[in-house]
């Protein structure tokens, strides 16, 4: 999940519509929504979010400082006319990147893998043993071949690639897939999309790589 911050609801309106065509569950907030939100928020909560994207807003740098201090999801600013001076400013106050607009939501998810980047392989990839997806939204392989998924089961995999080993929630997934704030749709939609993604990968694996226990969540196995 992304959050966007700006001033502007049409602005968030309009990167939340693109992205939502991309598969990408995100949220918006004014800056004094976000301040009051983000420090009372759950640890769980902030751990399912990729990335935070800061518009146009008074106190970015502060925004940015006070992320850092309970997240390390990618911090990238958006402005309309950049200049050196504050793309330094906001370099110096903890942001990641700093893109201008216009700039395509891909390009955006990109930069957020650019940043976040757990993979051993090589720049654009995340690697679990057999299990390699990557950031610029191509299908994963398994085994060195092709796996085309739904965009949502591809998001969940890429959640699990990235927390391999370690076991998430239902509920962390998703918030990672749909978003916090989403609840026109029942959390049990998680379990149907992992079970057709265990199906998938266990006819290309021959074994089940997604271990599953009652109230404790889910593990991608690395091998």
């Amino acid at each position: 999940m992304i959050v966007i911050v700006d001033e502007r609801e049409l602005v968030i309106n309009g990167y939340a519509s693109m992205f939502d065509r991309e598969g990408v569950a995100t949220t918006g907030f004014c800056p004094t929504e976000f301040d009051s939100w983000f420090t009372a928020a759950p640890d769980p909560d902030l751990g399912s979010i990729e990335a935070f994207l800061l518009g146009n807003c008074d106190g970015r740098r502060s925004l940015a400082r006070i992320i850092k201090k309970r997240s390390s999801a990618a911090i990238i600013a958006m402005d309309d006319q950049k200049t050196l001076d504050e793309t330094l400013d906001l370099f110096a106050a903890g942001v990641d990147d700093v893109v201008g607009k216009p700039v395509h939501v891909r390009e955006i998810m990109a930069r957020i893998g650019a940043i976040g980047r757990r993979a051993k392989t090589s720049d654009n990839e995340l690697e679990a043993g057999p299990i390699v997806v990557f950031s610029e939204g191509r299908d994963p392989e398994v085994g060195g071949v092709p796996l085309p998924l739904p965009r949502r089961e591809l998001r969940i995999l890429e959640y699990l690639v990235r927390n391999q080993g370690r076991r998430v929630t239902k509920a962390q997934i998703f918030n990672f897939v749909y978003g916090l704030f989403d609840r026109e749709i029942d959390d049990n939609v998680v379990e149907s999309h992992i079970s057709k993604l265990r199906k998938r990968l266990r006819q290309r694996l021959g074994y089940d790589p997604i271990d599953s226990k009652r109230h404790l969540g889910y593990r991608l196995h690395s091998d």
